[in-house]
């Protein structure tokens, strides 16, 4: 079977591993939770950066310290992982959920304003209220979608207009720039997530990075329970929050690679739409889309207009009975239980998307003729399932 994506562990890992375990140093404090974090500051071009647990808990403390809270809205794109809208419900907000751009798979600052301007008010503070809801809204919550980074000048000036916090959900996009630059000091806060699946992997962990030194400290304050050292005293309601030292050994390990395994997920994607985008008009398949400077963290086609979600699955069946995994991709956050009340835009990009996603194998050790076995198959079931 060839994967869909698996992490590349062929470098240091295990010799950091071992440090770390002769050290004893394995929890929470050590040398390679300041080194990982130091190194994930220098990749996204930030001030600070400060290691979690786990993207998600990153999120959350990211929103708790630009002030977001109990009864608050938060807007957040429709079409991304549940966490997003996750971490906007740990802080007792609810997320108001907007579609996305085609061309990007990420929110559209034009919309948004929109969006805004029809829905909204400012009262004699400066603060941004809901109208028919009566909730404030409390940030603007981007996600950087496959490693894609939409028009951050807009979206800041949107921000700013409407005296919002900035926060990014920039799971999948370390190494990821716009217009050149690195992605560190476009938001207020930005949350990059190490999970197994991602382009460097800690087996699980998150980092939130910027450049305001007041907001990282309380970042840094709340994920470490809040306590006022030296002293067991807690100044307020904190989280235990913290990446491990042994998580951040294998973060370091990877790190060190991280300009390989950026170009590794660049070259899958450029040789499946290589290969493919000539069976673009024979069978009304599209590709995903890819900004400049974009980290490509997965890859794969767009199925035809009207296809639905259990004609998708059947061919990522059909693909991994011929040893290709394929999987479907997220189901947008309005569809979703937890969330069937929250209010939302009209979604009808994201309506008309997510059934139609197929992911293709995309780990950064694939070799090409893995490629080519994927690309053979992928033909062959677009021949068995949508030919024109």
């Amino acid at each position: 079977m060839i994967p869909l994506a698996v992490p590349n562990l062929n470098g240091n890992e295990k010799k950091y591993l071992d440090d770390c375990i002769d050290s004893t140093f394995v929890s929470s404090v050590g040398p390679y939770v300041t080194r990982f974090e130091e190194m994930v500051a220098k990749a996204t071009g930030s001030e600070y950066a400060v290691a979690t647990s786990a993207g998600t808990t990153g999120l959350h403390a990211a929103l708790t310290s630009v002030g977001v809270s109990a009864g608050d809205l938060v807007i957040v794109p429709t079409f991304t992982f549940i966490a997003s809208a996750n971490a906007v419900k740990h802080c007792g907000a609810i997320p108001w959920l907007m579609d996305i751009d085609d061309s990007t798979w990420c929110l559209n600052a034009d919309f948004v304003r929109s969006e805004i301007d029809n829905n909204c008010k400012l009262n004699e503070n400066g603060k941004l209220y809901h109208i028919s809801t009566g909730r404030q809204v409390a940030a603007l919550m981007p996600v950087y979608t496959l490693g894609n980074i939409p028009n951050m000048k807009a979206m800041r000036k949107l921000a700013d207009d409407y005296n919002l916090p900035l926060v990014v959900d920039a799971a999948c996009a370390i190494g990821a720039t716009y217009e050149s630059d690195d992605f560190g000091g476009m938001a207020d806060l930005s949350v990059i997530s190490f999970n197994g699946n991602k382009t460097i992997t800690c087996g699980g962990g998150g980092a939130v990075v910027g450049n305001n030194k007041i907001l990282l400290d309380e970042v840094r304050h709340i994920t470490t329970t809040a306590r006022v050292w030296p002293d067991y005293d807690f100044d307020e309601v904190g989280f235990n929050y913290r990446m491990t030292n042994i998580q951040a050994a294998v973060g370091v390990a990877q790190l060190e690679r991280l300009e390989f395994f950026l170009v590794a997920k660049r070259h899958v994607r450029e040789y499946y739409f290589e290969r493919l985008h000539t069976y673009k008009s024979a069978y009304g398949i599209d590709f995903f889309p890819t900004t400049a400077g974009s980290g490509c963290w997965f890859s794969g086609i767009v199925l035809p207009y009207g296809t639905t979600y259990d004609s998708a699955k059947i061919m990522c069946d059909y693909l991994k009975k011929q040893g290709v995994e394929a999987k479907p991709f997220w189901k947008p956050v309005h569809l979703q239980k937890p969330y069937v009340d929250s209010p939302v835009s009209d979604t009808h990009v994201a309506d008309g998307l997510w059934q139609r996603i197929i992911t293709l194998p995309c780990s950064t050790t694939i070799e090409d003729s893995n490629l080519d076995v994927v690309v053979e198959k992928v033909i062959d079931a677009l021949a068995l399932y949508f030919k024109h």
